[in-house]
């Protein structure tokens, strides 16, 4: 069994240090010498020696020295691809061959270090130094330092007992490891005390509700004041400190983990960039500092790009989005929230716009990868996600549908239980965000050239009846009653269109009189009624604005639009599509039957309505 003696004590105002000897004989033998008016410890052993003095150490014979790790400092390749490595082991003498990848060992193992390089190249805070006296090991230095790498080399790069400073663990994890019962292990703990006072200071300040206060800062300062620590060790402490916070470090290391394998095939996927991006949005709603991202964009990401393929941006939000569902097996809370979901409807909206099935593609593609995690064991949960997705979606779908209906079909018959799904589907995009529904569906309607007269009017309606229901001064009865009304005004208006320009073409060449259009007005109606179109009168005011139609049909046919294709005037035609109130599908059908009438080129038509565009 073991034994350890431990030696405590200070050097200058803010070296501490511990010396530790491990041993079954460890209470037999002399191992220290202290020189007190010279404020020196010198530990040894036979072969070994180190002295701690007040400007520094110094060493020789085997051995070496480790740390845990700081985040964002400089790590070998092969540390850094390894996840389970966490500290940094140097063998004294020990040199690393770029060429071979392998590390070489000398005799040159003396040496000397200052406490401010000791804690600028290795932890701020604690660092470890260590011997070993053993008759096992080796006669050469160099196969000394390379039996003892062997032997606890591995468990110390990757012992939490390092970082967590638990000496006895650590102690109980490596004295077995070197198979010598009669064996001299010593460590030597070395403490910089002004900067574990800031480090646990910030981290008790930050870990209370992640963020640093006015009044914190004030402390923090006053401690980096006092102790004369420079602002780089400052930041480097604290960036230690906001990476090990746990929410911080599951997303931190998830991106970590990522640009690895990128590092390693030598690019960033599209799929990779998504995983990034994600997890770079996380970090902002979990108020991660964004300074753990840019340390890690510098140490791996250097000569890394895109594949060279493009891809849209809203192809790459949704990828970004739906990459983040699947980040829970990493213990990541990746919740989609209102403006993933905003984002995820946008883009379908553009991807529908652009006639563009990579939306589709990367939802089925989400989808299939979904049910094989489940089906291989995942937790069902992760359908939640998905479902929650598909949900809105699925909203989108039925609202653009109907609208669009209204907006641009006729004789649409819009039933209460069609409405009462409308009105649940906008109070679903109202909570995404207020303004959304208008946002989403009317805005750009409203601002569609094709979108004619009666379809602004049904839609206007809808969207003036839902907010009546929702205030209460409206329902959904009344609603239904108005859009029905507007809708058999348009079904009648098309009629009386069709039947009125017949007439006039076969009957009445002028009709500008009040008696001729009376004349004609009791014509069609007795006829519509004859062939029950209709079943009341015609209103007045629908028949005198299927006149005044007819008259600027005539207008542009006889007039405008030859004058418009002689003179090219794009500018004439707009103007009069602008202002004589007519629809341009109307318009546009005008157009073809002249073009048919009188024989032109129809390819000439239709570049001249594309210069319009």
């Amino acid at each position: 069994m073991h034994k350890d003696i431990r030696l405590h004590g200070q050097t200058g105002d803010l070296l501490e240090y511990f010396a530790m000897v491990v041993g079954t004989e460890a209470y037999q033998r002399y191992f220290f010498n202290i020189v007190q008016e010279e404020d020196r410890l010198r530990i040894f052993s036979p072969g070994n020696d180190f002295v701690v003095a007040p400007e520094g150490i110094s060493y020789q014979g085997n051995g070496g020295y480790f740390c845990e790790y700081m985040f964002g400092v400089d790590q070998p390749s092969p540390d850094m691809v390894k996840p389970e490595i966490i500290n940094r082991l140097v063998m004294y003498g020990a040199r690393a061959d770029e060429a071979t990848g392998t590390v070489r060992f000398s005799d040159r193992t003396t040496g000397s270090e200052s406490f401010e390089n000791i804690f600028f190249e290795g932890n701020a805070v604690c660092n470890y130094f260590f011997f070993v006296h053993s008759k096992r090991l080796p006669r050469k230095l160099k196969n000394q330092q390379e039996e003892l790498v062997k032997c606890i080399g591995k468990v110390i790069k990757r012992s939490v007992a390092v970082g967590e400073e638990r000496d006895d663990e650590l102690i109980s994890e490596l004295f077995p490891l070197l198979k010598d019962d009669e064996a001299q292990f010593f460590i030597i703990k070395l403490i910089n005390r002004g900067h574990r006072e800031y480090r646990d200071l910030f981290r008790q300040l930050y870990f209370r509700n992640k963020k640093i206060s006015d009044e914190d800062f004030t402390l923090l300062t006053n401690v980096a004041a006092r102790y004369q620590i420079d602002r780089y060790q400052q930041e480097r402490m604290r960036i230690d400190v906001m990476y090990r916070h746990p929410a911080n470090k599951r997303i931190v290391d998830e991106y970590r983990n990522i640009l690895l394998a990128c590092n390693a095939k030598g690019e960033i996927s599209h799929v990779d960039n998504a995983r990034l991006t994600r997890l770079k949005t996380l970090s902002v709603r979990n108020k991660i500092p964004g300074a753990l991202f840019y340390t890690l964009d510098e140490m791996l990401k250097k000569g890394l790009s895109l594949v060279s393929q493009s891809e849209l941006d809203y192809i790459s939000a949704t990828r970004e989005v739906m990459e983040g569902i699947f980040l829970r097996e990493k213990d990541i809370e990746s919740l989609i929230d209102r403006d993933d979901m905003l984002a995820l409807i946008t883009a379908k909206k553009k991807a529908m716009e652009n006639r563009d099935h990579g939306f589709d593609q990367l939802m089925l593609s989400a989808s299939k990868v979904c049910d094989e995690k489940i089906r291989d064991g995942a937790d069902p949960a992760l359908l939640d996600g998905f479902s929650y997705v598909i949900t809105y979606l699925d909203r989108f779908d039925s609202v653009s549908n109907l609208v669009g209906q209204l907006a641009f079909m006729e004789n649409v018959r819009v039933t209460e239980e069609m409405l009462n799904g409308l009105l649940e589907h906008r109070a679903a995009f109202e909570n995404l965000r207020e303004g959304c529904f208008v946002e989403l569906f009317i805005r750009e309607l409203f601002e569609n050239a094709y979108l004619g007269r009666f379809g602004r009017r049904k839609v206007m309606t809808l969207l003036d009846g839902l907010a009546a229901i929702e205030n209460n001064t409206g329902s959904i009865e009344r609603l239904t009653e108005k859009l029905m009304e507007i809708d058999q005004e348009e079904r009648l208006s098309i009629i009386l269109l069709e039947h009125v320009r017949d007439r006039i073409r076969n009957f009445y060449s002028k009709f500008n009189t009040k008696t001729n259009q009376e004349a004609l007005r009791r014509e069609v109606n007795e006829e519509l009624k004859t062939k029950k179109r209709i079943k009341s009168d015609i209103p007045i005011h629908l028949f005198n604005e299927t006149i005044f139609t007819i008259k600027k049909e005539a207008m542009y046919l006889h007039s405008l639009l030859p004058a418009i294709i002689a003179e090219r005037n794009v500018g004439l035609r707009e103007d009069f599509l602008e202002n004589s109130g007519l629809d341009r599908f109307y318009v546009e059908e005008l157009e073809r039957e002249y073009y048919e009438k009188n024989d032109l080129d129809m390819a000439d038509l239709y570049q001249f309505r594309k210069g319009l565009n």
